[in-house]
């Protein structure tokens, strides 16, 4: 069993963005610039926003974040993408899920432009995944891929089984799973007999959002196992996945834990995402 590290996969990549962002400025006359907008207080966005903050500092990336009240209407919140639509010195866009319950996300996310979302979740970027075009990937399933290639785990050919099927990631994920040919099954809270259909997997996908929901009789001797999950435990308090990874783990052939697995791949993937955008935009004539 080997647990594979998102965190010091992350703190390599950092590097060479880093290198990389060295050289924008003599180059293009600027660097990337990033606007995160936090709508209320919500502890895990804090500490989200604030993560997303501090790598972009590593980097060299100009991170702004704006902070509106819990009560910012929708349409307050719409006129300020906007206006960060037209302001051509910002790159990218990320508005911080969820909102407040009096705002629709969905209508929110439509409004940024298609090529300053950084997150991935355009409907245009959405389309785009499914029908193979060149698109900005949602940053948790582009940072699963590149977890999992960095240990050169197979993916063409093996079963993948993703569990959870939200937009964010399981769909996502899915898709880009499918797209390095591996055989892939959705599973869900309603699947039925979902042990026996997460047992069958070579490659064990878990984002369901419930602490330690997956236990020993839900793997396969030798599997692939990526936790998504960030849940508090209910007997410790303490942070953890979706996958029981005490007992799980000596089961697998490689795992990820909590925190420290995908988390740290999804800010990097972002980071990833507001330097591609910046470069598209500067070579534009």
């Amino acid at each position: 069993m080997e647990i594979i590290s998102g965190k010091d996969l992350a703190t390599e990549l950092k590097c060479q963005m880093a290198s990389q962002v060295a050289t924008f400025k003599e180059r293009f006359g600027r660097i990337p610039n990033l606007t995160v907008i936090l709508a209320g207080d919500d502890p895990g966005s804090v500490s989200y926003v604030t993560g997303k903050a501090k790598a972009s500092e590593e980097i060299g990336i100009n991170n702004v974040t704006i902070r509106l009240s819990e009560d910012v209407t929708q349409a307050e919140l719409l006129a300020l993408i906007a206006k960060l639509n037209d302001d051509n010195n910002v790159d990218g866009i990320l508005v911080q899920l969820p909102l407040p319950p009096h705002i629709d996300s969905d209508t929110v996310i439509s409004s940024i432009e298609q090529s300053k979302d950084v997150d991935g979740f355009h409907p245009l970027n959405t389309a785009a995944l499914w029908n193979r075009r060149p698109c900005i990937l949602p940053c948790t399933p582009k940072g699963i891929i590149k977890l999992l290639k960095s240990k050169n785990i197979p993916i063409a050919g093996k079963k993948a089984v993703v569990i959870g099927r939200s937009a964010i990631v399981g769909l996502p994920v899915s898709k880009l799973l499918l797209d390095e040919h591996a055989t892939v099954t959705i599973a869900h809270s309603r699947t039925e007999n979902l042990a026996q259909v997460a047992s069958e997997a070579d490659i064990l996908v878990v984002a369901i959002g419930k602490p330690k929901f997956v236990t020993p009789d839900m793997v396969k001797h030798g599997a692939v196992v990526i936790d998504v999950g960030v849940n508090r435990d209910p007997d410790t308090g303490k942070l953890c996945g979706d996958v029981d990874f005490e007992a799980c783990a000596p089961l697998t052939s490689y795992i990820t834990k909590v925190p420290g697995g995908v988390g740290p791949m999804t800010i990097c993937c972002l980071l990833e995402n507001t330097i591609a955008c910046f470069l598209r935009k500067v070579s534009q004539p």
